[in-house]
């Protein structure tokens, strides 16, 4: 690398350095040091969490009638093929949208999941302030259905939607022992090269649709 390249990359990490907040910036409970949120508390959690899935350029809707939110969606996308999460709830919402669906994968296996338009989860908990779902494959399989098909709808109750990642662990933790394949997803897939450009879908969805549920 020569010195050119070097001060460029540099360069841009300085000045994207200087516009974070500082640290200090932060509220921190010196019992337990952890950086606290400073997230605005006059919001229904819901609420919050939509704004920040919508942010990371994901879609969110909060609903009570689950199926009309998929029905919507899929009408919307013109998805014929749809994988499943093996979960009963998602295979009845989606029976009772009387969609016609040319292709319904439950479970799919690695290789056959490539082959789908969607594919629909549910999720254990969520995270407000960043967005952020999380899938443990002890519930989910298999989570290929949430990382492998162009488009991924994730269904979640309003009930399991915390404020913080510590809040969501410790409710997965009271849940059962968490398992060993903990999966966070925040907003659809993205990467960037050392040039920070961004690049969406290239390793998994390049759609996000979030179902907020809140009829339990």
């Amino acid at each position: 690398m020569n010195n050119t390249a070097r001060e460029t990359i540099l360069g841009s990490i300085r000045s994207h350095l200087a516009a974070s907040a500082p640290h200090e910036e932060h509220p921190v409970n010196r019992e337990n040091p952890v950086i606290l949120s400073k997230t605005p508390l006059d919001i229904p959690l819901a609420e919050l969490f939509k704004r920040n899935v919508e942010e990371v350029n994901g879609h969110c809707i909060i609903t009570t009638d689950v199926t009309d939110a998929l029905r919507q969606i899929i009408t919307d996308l013109k998805a014929r093929r749809i994988a499943i999460s093996d979960d009963g709830n998602v295979e009845r919402w989606l029976s009772l949208t009387d969609l016609e669906i040319e292709e319904l994968g439950i479970a799919p296996n690695a290789q056959d999941s490539f082959r789908f338009d969607v594919g629909i989860s549910t999720v254990q908990v969520a995270i407000a302030e960043t967005g952020t779902l999380v899938l443990d494959s002890v519930h989910e399989r298999h989570r290929l259905v949430s990382l492998v098909p162009p488009v991924h709808i994730a269904i979640i109750d309003a009930s399991r939607i915390c404020e913080t990642l510590a809040e969501a662990l410790t409710l997965l933790r009271n849940d059962r022992e968490i398992s060993p394949a903990v999966t966070f997803i925040t907003g659809p897939s993205r990467t960037a090269d050392i040039e920070l450009t961004l690049a969406i879908g290239v390793h998994g969805p390049q759609e996000l649709y979030v179902i907020v549920n809140e009829s339990t």
